[in-house]
């Protein structure tokens, strides 16, 4: 048995080192690149600015974005009174603005929370989560939603996106200096096989590294959310009995999936939106529903 605050401590910690090791990733990629182009500093200056560009345009559009390819709507207060009910409850007892409410025309139940703070921040429920929980269950599930709001989620998903995407970039960079032959600078010349060997193995495979970092936070700070989703109703049972729900849908034959997600939004939702799980957990945004569930049945 663990408690919430043991789930939510370990959650954290296992979040903060994968950042670090994401950072350290980085800092061998640009090592690399800077000593493998000719004229590195130009081309570092142009890649910062890149991604500056690419970081403040996700900081500020993102979640409207997000909210224009979900094909989400505000939603009529009067309509789904009892979700902006349970929304600004469970805003008003953790103190933080109230996030604005948004309905997805979508039979497969799932949710999603978006925005760059907790001033500017969205729920996005679809029409199948609310058809399939009751009052409980779905508090769970916005309980869940709002701890992603409460722990910066965003803005921590916002960075490792930003370090997955510059990554990225500096390795197409060194690929096309390992395939068209660009040269080194004149210091590092005499380090040439060296510099070859780390090129191919930073241009190849360390995109790759990333995206399996930026999955593995993912998972981590959805474990975080339903542990401290539990804590915030103190009803874990009702999360629980939400996934179990999810866990039904996701495996019943010719239930659809959630029709408008895509790679780059599937990990904000509440469960993989992509309905099966891949067949192996490194690729997933989201931990097995058994283990959260599992997890949640042994908390207190």
């Amino acid at each position: 048995m663990a408690s919430y605050f043991d789930e939510i401590a370990r959650n954290k910690l296992k979040s903060i080192m994968l950042m670090l090791f994401f950072g350290l990733l980085f800092f061998g990629v640009i090592l690399i690149f800077t000593a493998f182009l000719g004229g590195g500093l130009f081309g570092l200056i142009f890649g910062a600015i890149i991604i500056v560009a690419y970081a403040l345009f996700t900081y500020f559009a993102g979640d409207k974005l997000v909210l224009k390819v979900s094909r989400a709507q505000e939603a009529d207060r009067k309509q789904y009174a009892t979700l902006y009910n349970t929304v600004e409850e469970l805003a008003t007892a953790n103190q933080i603005p109230v996030p604005k409410v948004y309905i997805i025309n979508d039979p497969s139940p799932n949710a999603f929370a978006t925005g760059r703070d907790k001033k500017h921040a969205s729920i996005a429920v679809t029409t199948g989560l609310l058809s399939m929980m009751d009052r409980h269950e779905l508090e769970g599930v916005i309980a869940h939603e709002t701890s992603h709001i409460l722990d910066n989620d965003i803005l921590f998903m916002l960075v490792a996106i930003v370090f997955a995407g510059s990554i990225g970039v500096f390795a197409a960079f060194i690929r096309n200096a390992l395939f068209f032959g660009s040269g080194f600078s004149s210091r590092d010349r005499g380090n040439t096989g060296l510099l070859l060997l780390a090129g191919f193995i930073i241009g190849l495979l360390a995109p790759l590294f990333a995206l399996l970092i930026r999955l593995a936070i993912s998972r981590r700070r959805e474990y975080m959310a339903d542990a401290n989703g539990a804590r915030i109703t103190r009803e874990p049972s009702a999360l629980a009995s939400a996934l179990k729900k999810i866990q039904k849908y996701e495996v019943a034959p010719n239930t659809p999936p959630v029709k408008h997600a895509n790679e780059i939004t599937a990990s904000l939702y509440f469960s993989n939106p992509f309905k099966a799980q891949n067949v192996m957990n490194l690729f997933s945004t989201h931990p097995p529903i058994e283990e959260r569930i599992k997890r949640l049945q042994q908390m207190y």
